[in-house]
């Protein structure tokens, strides 16, 4: 059957997010940044859609956004233990599940939901797997479909339970990117990193990296540092950034500290003025896809990333961004040949510029909508 052709057939899909961020994600958080958007495009190809997530400050407890009907119940700040963070958000989803309309699909997120939204009347449950499998996977035997976002977090679901592999899609994350490649003139010499100031992200590999290059003789070059560095907010705390801070202090103004950007406007601007972007995380178990090196491409800012197994569905070292060995000894010299590498030979970059833009292409919001959208037909005509 085809749904979305010639039967007309509107789903019915339900999106369930977690306990700690808002959506709109005026907070930031990349998942919820990119069902935000899913949902409304799945509202503009002729669906109903209602999204649950945590109430914030303002945010009205229901309100229709781009047709997409948006519920919020109480939720939380990010805490610091594990044992507190599954507390709360088994709290929130026992409250959102009061919630959960007659859906034909259900997409979710939390921890728990899957385990407690058996009711077939709300839709089949899809299990978005936004990082790598810690054990959870064998609780969501249920699950009608477990969608995740790189091969490499693909596998690791099918390591850990075998008998599900049927049932797990790779869907890659969206990039809402300029429709033409920015012009190399408006570029200035600026370094570029987003994310959060946490060590997993090898924030303090970067400015190690830099420091050494500077010293060596790159003056003209500045490296602008976008991200949050309170726990609440995901980053690694205030005496991890204090010592960051004073490590570079001696470099002055050529490090400038930016703190988060939430606005896309604001970050696309960021994007669009660096020369390259570099991303160094070492999360060997917590990187799942890299949607700012994305993000960064689709402005035609080539990226500069650690070698991650995830990074390497959409990047190719010396083609369309750098990849270095972040897993040797000396990592930070690595990092170091790397950026050296990209500013030095400006030729060379233009064409990983060009090659980076086309890359980005592949991923548009309406592309990646469309295979979720058939993947659920499927899921529905059973």
């Amino acid at each position: 059957m085809n749904f979305c052709g010639p039967t007309n057939y509107q789903m019915k899909i339900t999106i369930l997010q977690g306990a700690f961020l808002p959506v709109p994600p005026v907070l930031g958080g990349g998942v919820e940044k990119i069902w935000f958007a899913l949902g409304k495009e799945f509202v503009r190809k002729g669906h109903k859609v209602t999204h649950i997530s945590r109430n914030y400050e303002e945010f009205a407890s229901e309100e229709f956004i781009g047709g997409v009907h948006h519920l919020r119940v109480r939720g939380y700040d990010t805490p610091r233990s594990m044992a507190v963070t599954k507390w709360r958000d088994l709290l929130y989803t026992r409250r959102a599940a009061k919630l959960l309309p007659e859906a034909d699909i259900l997409v979710t997120n939390t921890f728990w939901a899957p385990l407690l939204s058996r009711d077939s009347r709300n839709g089949k449950i899809c299990v978005h797997v936004a990082r790598y499998p810690k054990g959870q996977m064998r609780l969501y035997r249920a699950a009608a479909r477990l969608h995740t976002v790189s091969q490499a977090v693909r596998d690791a679901i099918c390591k850990e339970v075998p008998l599900m592999a049927d049932s797990v899609r790779v869907i890659p994350n969206f990039v809402e990117g300029s429709s033409q490649q920015v012009d190399s003139e408006r570029k200035v010499a600026e370094i570029l990193y987003v994310g959060r100031i946490h060590p997993e992200k090898g924030t303090h590999l970067l400015l190690k990296a830099f420091t050494r290059l500077v010293d060596e003789g790159l003056r003209t070059w500045k490296l602008r540092i976008v991200g949050p560095w309170e726990v609440k907010l995901g980053g690694g705390g205030e005496h991890y950034f204090n010592s960051l801070r004073k490590e570079t202090e001696r470099l002055g103004p050529r490090i400038v500290w930016n703190g988060p950007v939430f606005d896309t406007s604001e970050l696309r601007s960021l994007y669009q003025q660096s020369t390259i972007f570099v991303y160094p995380s070492l999360a060997e178990r917590g990187e799942t896809f890299g949607l700012a090196p994305l993000e960064a491409m689709g402005e035609g800012c080539p990226p500069i990333v650690s070698s991650l197994e995830c990074f390497q569905d959409f990047v190719t070292s010396g083609q369309n961004g750098w990849i270095f060995n972040h897993r040797s000894s000396d990592a930070e010299n690595n990092l170091a040949y790397a950026i050296r590498d990209a500013i030095n030979n400006k030729v060379h970059l233009s064409v990983i510029r060009a090659n980076a833009f086309r890359t980005a292409q592949e991923f548009s919001l309406s592309n990646i909508a469309g295979r979720y959208l058939s993947d659920f037909e499927q899921l529905v005509a059973r």
